[in-house]
Order: structure tokens, then C-alpha cells, then sequence
């Protein structure tokens, strides 16, 4: 799989990595580790050569989870502690998130892809066009449906918007449709796909969101 130019959101000549990068954030618990989990034998099967880069404050701990999975080789599977507000390493100076992508790149020379995973953070996170060309924002619908009416940063200003955790909605007592429909109208109608990273629901549309963002764009 040949890798095209990038998106036009993309910072371009910000860095020298020849792979795609895409970074994946979102509140504490919303599912971003599991949609990796969910992510890697979708891409694998589709051919893509991808590694990941984990954000934690002082732990190692999302990484580690990946190494054990058996889901990716362990080597592919890089960890940045962020030590400070999570969202710090990833937009307001993403230097340690770059060079841990840059390494990869060199140890795997025919990388296509780079996931960025944030450290769990609020819905203000967002992503630097120095560090990602693509980004996603995972909530879930524990959170509670008034998620999208808030506007966060997040929310408003990823490329994509995933609403995960589809299976809880009867539970905590969310009108999935009318969650889904409140953030589509927020995002003015800009992409957002509703997930079960558990089960694997909407895994295969959101692999084919960045399929044909990053890897393959129109």
C-alpha cells in the first residue's frame, strides 16, 4: 500500500515523517485504548503498516496494554510519559510525541501510519497540525448526551467524532439518535461515526475514514 500525499489539513513541511499521522484523544475511560485494540487487525487485514505512540502522565501503562494484547508486535508500540496536563505533549509542545514517532519511522522504514493515542483528558483536548495531520475525538455515551451540546474544542474541531460505548445508551438512560444527531448538527454536519469497540461495531467505517483521509485522499 503506497502511501499519497496528505490531507490539506495536514502542517505541511512541519515535519519530515514520511508516514501518515493521526492522533486518537478523548476524556479518561471513553474507549480510545479499546478503538486501537479494535483498529489493529481491521488495518492489518487491509495491508496498512502501522506502528502507535501512547501518551500516559507518569505511567506506561495504555502501551503496555497493547504489548500484551498479542494484537502488534510489542516493538511497534512506543510510550511517552507526559508528566503535566495530557494535553500539553500533544499541542502545546508535541516534541516528545515527535520524536517518539520519528524513532519509529526509522526502526520501521516502510511505516504508513503513526496512532497517536492522547493521555486520558478533557473535552477541551486537542491535537497540533505539527504532530498529527488527522485526529480524532472519541467520547462515549456513559459521558452523558449532553456532551456534543457543550462544544467542546474537541468535539467541535477533530476530523472525526466517535461516539463510543453504543451498547451502555439504554442504560444511562441516552436517546442514542438524538445524541448522534446533536452532534452532527454541532460538528455542521461533519463526520461522526457511532462505535462499539468492544463488539467491533462502526470499527470497519472508522478504518475507512482514515483510509481514505490519510492513506488514500481524494
Amino acid at each position: 500500500m503506497g502511501l499519497q500525499q496528505s490531507p490539506p489539513t495536514a502542517s505541511a513541511g512541519a515535519k519530515p515523517s514520511v508516514a501518515a499521522r493521526i492522533g486518537i484523544g478523548g476524556p479518561v475511560g471513553s474507549g480510545k485504548t479499546a478503538l486501537i485494540e479494535a483498529l489493529i487487525p481491521v488495518l492489518q487485514r487491509r495491508g496498512v503498516d502501522f506502528a502507535i505512540v501512547t501518551n500516559d502522565l507518569v505511567t506506561k501503562e495504555d502501551a503496555e496494554r497493547l504489548r500484551r494484547s498479542g494484537l502488534i508486535d510489542p516493538a511497534r508500540v512506543s510510550a511517552v510519559e507526559a508528566g503535566a496536563c495530557p494535553h500539553t505533549v500533544i499541542r502545546e509542545d508535541p516534541t516528545l510525541n515527535i520524536a517518539a514517532g520519528d524513532a519509529l519511522e526509522a526502526k520501521f522504514p516502510g511505516l504508513e501510519l503513526v496512532l497517536f493515542e492522547s493521555g486520558g483528558d478533557n473535552l477541551a483536548s486537542t491535537f497540533s497540525l505539527d504532530l498529527v495531520d488527522w485526529w480524532i475525538f472519541v467520547i462515549d455515551v456513559a459521558g452523558g448526551d449532553d456532551i456534543p451540546r457543550k462544544r467542546g474544542p474537541g468535539v467541535i474541531k477533530c476530523d472525526l467524532l466517535v461516539v463510543n460505548k453504543v451498547d451502555l445508551a439504554p442504560h444511562v438512560g441516552v436517546v442514542l439518535e438524538s445524541m448522534l444527531a446533536e452532534a452532527e448538527r454541532v460538528r455542521g454536519g461533519r463526520p461522526v461515526i457511532a462505535t462499539n469497540a468492544r463488539s467491533g461495531l462502526g470499527i470497519e467505517a472508522v478504518a475507512d475514514a482514515i483510509t481514505s483521509a490519510v492513506l488514500f485522499p481524494s
